[in-house]
């Protein structure tokens, strides 16, 4: 079973609240939110999931927060919204499991006049080529096409014609990092009930046009160029009348699926300036694409682990990109781990200290507990869900620090083996936060090096760097397409195939969701 929120009861009404809250629109939450790499062995079960239901679903949601003017501007019917760590495909029996309780939530309170459907939208599920397709339509089976739907997603996110038919209003992130995450999910709950409440209702048009292009998140960060100039475009297009939001996904490239491209939607009442909107955009996107970069300098571990040990800038960051677990890597490659233990730089106490977050295992945490901070202690680590790459490391060291109860790593403790110092983890986990190393008396500021399972830093990180590269190391997340052999896309596909002719970039009316068109 997933990890359920706490449950606390609704908070109950006068009379005279009851009757005004008559008034006012029902509108639903649902939403199930996780990236899922195909090119990983690992699979996603059920109790990855965090799920909240009911009134702790709002936790989710500081604009909604009870005292907020949007959660007084409709009846809010909460159901279910669970999201879990990126990681492999998930299998068919926790998104059955997870849609099933989803439906029945929603028909034990119908009728809707809305619904906000958070999805992130890079879901893999064993046996399911458009998860997200297959969820709304399921969605509406019981909801019915007079409820609008508004669809927030992940600007890596997939956006299939199925997905698009069954949205009324949809709209993405605009930045990566993520850092606009909640103003966007504000925006698309916002965009709903400006809908409902104007009874202007489903909008007349949506624009999608799907772009044949498939690139990594670490080489479209908005944070540069080219994704920086692109991205800046959206917003302007919201503004021009008859023109309700736009957005452009850029996809998720560690997924082997049909679906896996590039996609721009504008939706709106104005049929000529959709249209010119979705293909301006999608044409700005096109003309920029070979002008893509990794967000930071890129090169082997090898020649990054030479920069760090050469320069004076402390901390000096170490991307270990392959197995990025907030991508989709199954986080327990040893490969990296692996090549830093031999390297003769790291062998005394003495040597440079390098952080090494982290690698989940399970035998050596309980040998470490049982041993104690101040003793030595061995046991495997790693690969035990992928070992394609290198086989788990019987890891002996010192016990430095032991810390119980985190909702990710559950235990996490740090063994020194010269002068590195490995966290390890019972369960995966991502560091993102100084917090996550000072809880373990670690100081990344004053470490040599600090070498995380990360693509691009997140911004707490990024704030942090004295420098920082990005090693090209292998994983289920592999930076290197070419290598990782996709088979099921759409073909021809950029940069998989450079010499590729311009696309059709005109712009495709969805139907209006529930019409025959």
């Amino acid at each position: 079973m997933p990890h359920f929120c706490l449950f606390y009861p609704s908070c109950f009404f006068s009379c005279a609240e009851k009757e005004s809250n008559r008034k006012l629109p029902r509108i639903a939450i649902a939403g199930l939110a996780i990236e899922s790499s195909t090119f990983s062995p690992a699979l996603t079960h059920e109790e990855a999931f965090k799920a909240c239901v009911e009134e702790e679903v709002f936790t989710f949601y500081p604009f909604l927060a009870p005292d907020s003017m949007d959660r007084k501007r409709a009846n809010w019917i909460p159901t279910l919204r669970a999201h879990a760590l990126p990681g492999g495909i998930v299998t068919r029996e926790a998104y059955e499991s997870l849609v099933t309780q989803t439906l029945d939530r929603l028909k034990a309170n119908l009728p809707y006049d809305g619904l906000f459907f958070d999805i992130h939208g890079a879901m893999s599920v064993v046996g399911l080529d458009d998860p997200e397709g297959d969820f709304i339509t399921r969605v509406r089976e019981v909801v019915g096409f007079e409820t609008i739907i508004s669809t927030s997603m992940d600007l890596h996110g997939n956006v299939s014609m199925v997905l698009a038919e069954n949205s009324d209003l949809i709209t993405c992130y605009r930045m990566a990092p993520h850092e606009d995450a909640l103003e966007s999910k504000k925006r698309a709950v916002e965009n709903l009930l400006d809908r409902l409440e104007s009874g202007k209702g489903k909008p007349a048009f949506k624009a999608w046009i799907p772009v044949p292009i498939l690139l990594p998140g670490e080489k479209t960060s908005t944070r540069i160029e080219p994704g920086k100039g692109l991205y800046a475009k959206v917003d302007p297009e919201t503004k021009k009348e008859g023109v309700i939001d736009a957005a452009i996904w850029i996809g998720y490239a560690w997924a082997d699926e049909p679906r896996n491209h590039a996609v721009v939607m504008v939706t709106g009442d104005d049929e000529k300036q959709v249209k010119e909107s979705a293909e301006y955009l999608a044409q700005s996107f096109w003309e920029v694409r070979s002008q893509f970069e990794f967000v930071a300098p890129v090169a082997s571990l090898d020649e990054s682990l030479t920069m760090a040990l050469t320069s004076e800038k402390r901390p000096f960051m170490i991307s270990d990109m392959g197995d990025n677990p907030t991508a989709g890597g199954a986080g327990d490659v040893t490969w990296t781990l692996n090549e830093l233990l031999k390297r003769p730089e790291f062998k005394s106490e003495s040597g440079p200290e390098l952080i090494y977050a982290s690698i989940p295992g399970p035998d050596l945490i309980a040998k470490a507990k049982t041993a104690g901070i101040g003793n030595q202690v061995e046991g495997y680590v790693g690969a035990m869900v992928d070992d394609r790459f290198s086989p788990p490391i019987l890891l002996k060291g010192k016990v430095l620090a032991i810390k119980e109860g985190d909702p990710d790593a559950q235990v996490e403790v740090v063994i020194q083996v010269g002068s590195i110092k490995v966290i390890v983890t019972e369960k995966r986990k991502p560091y993102h936060k100084e917090k996550d190393f000072t809880d373990l008396d670690l100081n990344p500021r004053q470490a040599a090096i600090v070498v995380v399972k990360i693509g691009y830093l997140v911004p707490e990180l990024y704030d942090m760097r004295g420098d920082w590269i990005m090693a090209q190391t292998p994983g289920g997340v592999d930076q290197d397409l070419d290598r990782l052999g996709h088979k099921r896309i759409i073909r021809p596909m950029y940069p998989l195939d450079k010499e590729m002719a311009d696309p059709d970039l005109s712009a495709r009316f969805v139907p209006v969701s529930g019409s025959k068109d």
